[in-house]
């Protein structure tokens, strides 16, 4: 599975709009998490959600150079994926 610059330039611009989308619906407000949490939420969204889209052949356009539904889709999928990872490691107990 290769992955090449431009899919990678695609999915951080779909990231900056996927992690401004998931900071809203999360927060319920208008600015989310802030612009630079929602921007690295977004960005590490996108990659996560368009790998596991790759990885389970969910959208097999996803390769082409170009911002689509799906790809934003994708990049949601991966935020909130990332969001409630962050979520239930926070709520671990803390050793120490």
């Amino acid at each position: 599975m290769e992955i090449g610059m431009p899919q990678l330039i695609v999915w951080i611009i779909v990231g900056i709009l996927a992690g401004t989308m998931t900071g809203m619906i999360a927060k319920g407000d208008r600015r989310g998490f802030g612009v630079l949490r929602n921007l690295v939420l977004g960005m590490t969204g996108a990659l996560l959600g368009g790998l596991l889209f790759r990885i389970f052949r969910l959208f097999p356009n996803l390769d082409k150079f170009s911002v689509s539904i799906r790809d934003l889709v994708s990049a949601l999928i991966g935020s909130g994926l990332v969001l409630l990872v962050l979520r239930v490691w926070q709520r671990l107990p803390k050793r120490g």
